[in-house]
C-alpha cells in the first residue's frame, strides 16, 4: 500500500533525473568522496624520500643486513605506518637506534631469524596497543632514553669508522677499539678520501650563506653529499667497493626462528622495547613542531599514540615478513616532513612509493654509491645522536650520571642491558633524593643574645625518615621565641606532619610564635587549625582575604578598595619585603641602572614583571592609554612620553626599547570605532589622535597586514593592536635621541605582542613582513 506524497514543482534549474531522485526539500547529494593530494604533501614527500633513500642504504649497511632490507624498511613505513599509524606527521623507516640491535642479532642468529623477530616483535606491538599502554612508555626517565640513543651512537660511530679507513668492524664496539690502531697502519687513501668529501660536504652543506644558501638548503645535504662522492669517485675512476644490489628474485625472506628461546625472547623485548619508545617520543616530538604550524588542520597536530603503536605494529609484521630491517619513527625524517609543509598522512605514504620507485628503477645508479660514502654518513648521524643539548639539559636536571651509567652500559654490555641498568639507577636517584633531606637551625644576627628570630629550614622531601632529624632540630628552639620554619620540598607525609604540629602547639602553649612558610618564604597552610592563610602565586588581587578567616557568610567590608589595598600592603610587608629588602637597599644606594625602556599600555591586565620575568632595577617602563609614541612636538604641552624616551636613552644608558601592544585594548577599539576627529575634544580623545598613523598605516591597500605566528589577525581590533606596535616603532625612530644611539649602533628597537587571553607573547621579527613570531618555553622535546 503506498501513500502519495505532495510535491513542489521542480526547480527548473535542475536536470529531470535530480528533480526525480532528489526533491527541493531533501539535503543535497554529498559529493563523491576522491582521493586528493596536496601540493604540500607532494613537495615535502619528495624531500623526506632525498633524505630516506641515503639513510636507509647507509643504516642497512651498519647493520650487516642486505641493502635492499633498507629500501624495504623505508617503503613499508612509509606505507603501512604512514596509513595506519596514529601520528600523521611522522615519518617511519629504518632507524638510527635499531642499528646495534639489528647488527646484533644478525651476528648472533642471522637474517632469516633476525626477520622472524621483527615479525614478533610488531605482533608484540600490536598487543601493546591493544591493551593501550602507550603513554606508559613515555614514562621512561628522558635522560634513559637520551643515554639510550648515545651509546648507540657511539657503537655506530666506531664500527663505520672502520669501514671508512677501508675495512671491515667487528661486532662489539671494545673489539672495534681495540682494533683501531692497527686499522690506521693499514689505511685505504681512496675510502678516506670519499669520505672526508661525504663529511666535508654534509656539515658545510647548511651553513652556505646569502640567498643562494637559502636556495640550496632545500636539497637534502645528505643527498648532496653522497652524490658529490659517487660524482667524484666515478669521474676520477677511484676504484673502491660499491653498492651491491642483488636481484629481488633472490631476495631473502623472514624464516621460521631459530636459536635458544630466551635469547629470541629477549631479541624480541629489545627490538618491541626501542622500536616502541623511539616512536612514540618522535610522535611527541612531530606533535610539538606541528603545534608551530597555524595552517595545519586539528587532527594533524595531535597524535594517538596507542593507534600510532598499532601502526608500528603493523608495519614491522609486513617489513620481516618481506625481509625488510625493523621499522620505527625517525626524527630527522618526521622534522623534514613538518618543515618541508606536509599536512597530512599522504606526505609519508608518497614518499614510500617514492622509495618503491626508487628500488625497481634506480638500481643502476644506486649501484654507483661508494659504500665508505654511506659509512662516512651514518658515522656522522651516529655522533649527531651524542646531542649536548641533552647533556647540557640533563646536567641542568641533575641526572647526569643516569644518563652516563646508561650510555656505558650499552655500549658495553648492550641496548637491553644498558637500558635496565639505566632505569636502575635512575629509580635509585629518585629514591636519594626522596630521602635526603638537610634540616638546619639559625638565629636572626639582628639580635646575639639568643632571643631573636629562630630559622628552621628544611630542604628536601619531609618524610618519616627525617622525623628523627626534625625532631631533633626543632628541641634546639629555645621556649618562647619566635621561629620560622621553611618547608623548601613539595611533600610531606602524615608522621612528618604529626611531628611538627605536637611541636608547634607545645611552642606556641609556652607563648611561641612559630609560622610556617614554603619555598621563597611564602606561608603555606600551617598545621594548626587556626591558620587563615589562602595565598597562592597570582591569585587576584580582588579576591585576596589572607588576613580574616574565611566563612560563607563573610561579607566585603565596606569601603572594599581599602581594605584590599591596605591587606596588599601588610602582606608585602610581611612576606615580600624580607626577601627584597637587601637588594632594594642596594638599589637605593647604587641608584637605578635599566637596561631596557618598557613602553606598554596602561591596562590592568598587563603586569610587566610576570611577562617579562623582571625584577627590581631592571626596566624603565612608561605606561599610556594605547602605548603610543608622539612624534616629536605632537604632545602639544605634555612631553612626558618623550620626556621619558629622553632620559631613558641619554641619562640612563638603556641598550634597548620595547613598545609592547596587547589584546584587547580598548584605546585601538575606540580608535576604530570612533576616530577622535571632530566633536567635543575630551582629554582621552585628544590623547588618541596620536594613533591616527596606524589606523591609517592599517588602510593602504598595498601595505602587508602584520600576522601573528603565521596565521591572519582574528579581527580588525588585533590588526589594529599589531600595526599600531609597528608604527609606534616608527614614531621612536623619529626622536632625535634614539636615532643618535641606533646610527652609532648602541641601541635596539623591539616590538612586542602580549596576547592576554592566551598567556603567550610575542616578539617582532626582522622579516619586511611584519611578522609576530611565538616565544617558546625552553627545555622542548625537539627531534635530534
Amino acid at each position: 500500500m503506498s501513500a502519495c506524497v505532495p510535491t513542489r514543482p521542480a526547480d527548473p534549474t535542475r536536470t529531470d533525473e535530480t528533480s526525480r531522485t532528489h526533491p527541493p526539500h531533501s539535503p543535497p547529494p554529498k559529493p563523491p568522496r576522491r582521493f586528493r593530494i596536496s601540493g604540500a604533501d607532494l613537495s615535502a614527500s619528495g624531500a623526506v624520500f632525498l633524505i630516506a633513500l641515503p639513510l636507509s642504504l647507509g643504516i642497512a649497511l651498519a647493520t650487516g643486513a642486505p641493502l635492499q632490507a633498507g629500501l624495504v624498511a623505508a617503503a613499508v613505513g612509509g606505507l603501512v605506518a604512514g596509513r595506519l599509524g596514529g601520528s600523521p606527521l611522522q615519518v617511519s623507516g629504518p632507524a638510527a637506534g635499531l642499528t646495534v640491535v639489528t647488527a646484533d642479532l644478525i651476528h648472533r642468529y642471522g637474517w632469516r631469524t633476525t626477520c622472524a623477530i621483527t615479525v614478533i616483535a610488531g605482533i608484540a606491538q600490536l598487543g601493546l596497543g591493544c591493551l593501550r599502554v602507550a603513554r606508559t612508555a613515555l614514562a621512561v626517565s628522558p635522560a634513559v632514553v637520551h643515554g639510550m640513543l648515545a651509546g648507540i651512537g657511539v657503537t655506530i660511530a666506531v664500527a663505520q669508522v672502520h669501514i671508512v679507513l677501508g675495512s671491515t668492524p667487528q661486532s662489539a664496539v671494545l673489539d672495534n677499539l681495540r682494533a683501531l690502531p692497527a686499522q690506521l697502519t693499514h689505511v685505504d687513501l681512496a675510502a678516506l678520501l670519499l669520505s672526508m668529501l661525504t663529511l666535508a660536504v654534509l656539515f658545510a652543506w647548511p651553513r652556505i650563506p646569502g640567498h643562494a644558501g637559502r636556495a640550496l638548503r632545500r636539497v637534502p645535504a645528505a643527498l648532496v653529499a653522497v652524490a658529490c662522492a659517487t660524482a667524484t669517485a666515478a669521474l676520477a675512476g677511484i676504484t673502491v667497493t660499491k653498492v651491491d644490489l642483488p636481484s629481488w628474485s633472490s631476495h631473502a625472506l623472514a624464516g621460521l626462528p631459530e636459536g635458544p628461546v630466551m635469547g629470541l625472547a629477549a631479541a624480541v623485548l629489545t627490538v618491541t622495547l626501542v622500536c616502541s619508545v623511539q616512536s612514540l617520543l618522535g610522535a611527541v616530538a612531530v606533535d610539538k613542531l606541528a603545534s608551530s604550524k597555524p595552517a595545519l588542520r586539528p587532527e594533524a597536530r595531535r597524535s594517538d599514540l596507542d593507534r600510532e603503536l598499532l601502526g608500528q605494529g603493523a608495519a614491522n609484521i609486513v617489513s620481516g615478513t618481506l625481509g625488510g630491517l625493523p621499522v620505527a619513527g625517525v626524527a630527522v625524517r618526521s622534522a623534514a616532513n613538518v618543515n618541508a609543509g606536509g599536512e597530512s598522512r599522504n606526505s609519508s605514504m608518497l614518499h614510500g612509493v617514492w622509495v618503491v620507485v626508487a628500488a625497481l628503477l634506480m638500481v643502476p645508479v644506486l649501484e654507483l654509491i661508494p659504500l665508505a660514502s654511506l659509512a662516512a654518513l651514518v658515522m656522522a648521524v651516529g655522533i649527531q645522536m651524542v646531542s649536548l643539548h641533552h647533556i647540557r639539559t640533563v646536567t641542568r636536571h641533575r641526572e647526569v650520571l643516569v644518563y652516563a651509567v646508561t650510555t656505558l652500559g650499552v655500549v658495553v654490555l648492550g641496548v637491553l642491558e644498558g637500558v635496565a641498568l639505566g632505569i636502575a639507577v635512575a629509580v635509585g636517584v629518585a629514591l636519594h633524593r626522596l630521602t635526603r633531606t638537610r634540616i638546619t637551625h639559625s638565629v636572626d644576627e639582628t639580635d646575639s643574645t639568643g632571643g631573636g628570630t629562630h630559622h628552621v629550614r628544611v630542604r628536601g622531601q619531609l618524610t618519616f625518615l627525617a622525623v628523627p632529624r626534625l625532631s631533633r632540630v626543632l628541641h634546639q628552639v629555645p621556649q618562647g621565641v619566635d621561629c620560622v620554619v621553611e618547608l623548601d620540598g613539595s611533600f610531606m607525609d602524615h608522621a612528618a606532619f604529626e611531628s611538627l604540629q605536637d611541636w608547634q602547639k607545645s611552642h606556641v602553649a609556652q607563648d611561641g610564635k612559630v609560622e610556617v612558610t614554603g619555598r621563597a618564604g611564602t606561608r603555606i597552610a600551617e598545621p594548626a587549625s587556626t591558620s587563615n592563610s589562602c595565598c597562592r602565586p597570582w591569585t587576584p588581587w580582588r579576591n585576596h582575604h589572607c588576613d580574616r578567616p574565611q566563612t560563607e557568610t563573610t561579607e566585603p567590608p565596606a569601603g572594599g578598595g581599602g581594605y584590599q589595598l591596605a591587606s596588599g600592603i601588610s602582606a608585602f610587608q610581611r612576606n615580600t619585603a624580607p626577601h627584597v629588602r637587601n637588594e632594594l637597599a642596594r638599589l637605593a644606594r647604587e641608584g637605578q641602572r635599566p637596561t631596557q625602556l618598557f613602553l606598554t599600555c596602561a591596562d590592568s591586565r598587563l603586569v610587566t614583571s610576570m611577562i617579562t620575568s623582571s625584577g627590581p632595577g631592571d626596566l624603565f617602563v612608561v605606561r599610556n592609554v594605547g602605548n603610543l609614541v608622539p612624534l616629536p612636538g605632537a604632545e602639544s604641552g605634555d612631553d612626558s612620553v618623550a620626556a621619558a624616551i629622553e632620559y631613558a636613552v641619554d641619562v640612563l644608558k638603556v641598550q634597548s626599547i620595547t613598545v609592547c601592544g596587547h589584546s584587547g585594548c580598548g584605546a585601538m577599539q575606540a580608535l576604530l570605532n570612533s576616530p577622535p576627529e571632530g566633536g567635543a575634544q575630551t582629554p582621552l580623545k585628544r590623547w588618541l589622535r596620536h594613533g591616527l598613523p596606524s589606523l591609517a598605516r592599517m588602510a593602504v591597500a598595498n601595505q602587508p597586514w602584520a600576522r601573528l605566528a603565521g596565521r591572519a589577525p582574528a579581527d580588525a581590533v588585533e590588526q589594529l593592536c599589531l600595526t599600531n606596535v609597528v608604527q609606534q616603532l616608527e614614531h621612536l625612530r623619529a626622536h632625535e635621541s634614539v636615532t643618535r644611539r641606533l646610527q652609532d649602533g648602541s641601541l635596539e628597537l623591539h616590538g612586542m605582542y602580549f596576547h592576554v587571553g592566551e598567556a603567550q607573547a610575542y616578539l617582532l621579527t626582522e622579516q619586511p613582513d611584519e611578522v609576530f613570531d611565538q616565544v617558546e618555553p625552553e627545555g622542548e622535546l625537539r627531534p635530534a
